[in-house]
């Protein structure tokens, strides 16, 4: 999906040229993590809140270039790359530029993040189940087949945590008994993480545990 139509245009470039003083009255009024700034319409990088509050007010933007933070974003990147520089530059205002780097608006992190609820990930129902297996053992495909084998269809599917050499794998499957599916992840080698009313393993296990703990305490 294009990002052009969530383009925000009321808000002009904040000038090198200007004092440090006014761009802190202006974060006193805005919610934003940052603000970007230019030359004109040409865009230089983006100056953070935290920043400015240290910056001595009587100063301008161009003695502090050395802060300014460069992502952006363009016209041809679609709503989930732009996602992925949110949050990795942990900011809630995304710049939109053109081709020869003018300034055309900017994002916001609400809207994208309301795209993505829109998603059939967050927005069909179904199950969520989260895998962990070694990072070179793991298989999108092997996952897929599996799901599928049993008359089920993942919505979604993505690596949600990599830690001492396993991977944390979500996927959302619109089934809604997920008994025979989590067996058979387990059967594949894969260790379920997320926790299931209608997992039967799990629940025996539980079950044996309060049996050990009953019999050892008489």
């Amino acid at each position: 999906m294009s990002i052009e139509s969530y383009i925000i245009n009321d808000m002009e470039i904040c000038q090198v040229t200007d004092k440090i003083g006014d761009l802190k009255e202006k974060f006193n009024e805005l919610t934003y993590s940052h603000l970007p700034v230019g030359k004109e319409d040409v865009y230089l990088g983006c100056i953070s809140e935290n920043d400015v509050r240290c910056f001595n007010s009587e100063k301008t933007i161009s003695d502090y270039q050395y802060a300014l933070e460069g992502f952006y974003a363009r016209l041809s990147d679609n709503w989930l790359e732009t996602l992925e520089t949110f949050a990795q530059q942990q900011t809630n205002i995304l710049p939109v530029l053109g081709l020869e780097n003018q300034y055309l608006g900017y994002l916001e992190l609400s809207d994208i993040l309301h795209q993505f609820n829109e998603t059939p990930f967050l927005n069909e129902a179904g199950g969520i189940v989260v895998l962990e297996k070694g990072s070179l053992d793991y298989s999108f495909s092997e996952i897929g087949q599996i799901i599928e084998s049993q008359n089920a269809r993942i919505s979604g599917m993505f690596v949600s945590l990599q830690e001492n050499d396993l991977t944390q794998i979500t996927v959302k499957v619109n089934a809604s008994g997920l008994n025979e599916i989590l067996q058979t992840l387990r059967r594949y080698g894969y260790t379920i993480i997320s926790e299931h009313q209608e997992d039967l393993y799990s629940k025996n296990l539980k079950e044996r545990s309060r049996y050990l703990d009953k019999y050892l305490n008489i």
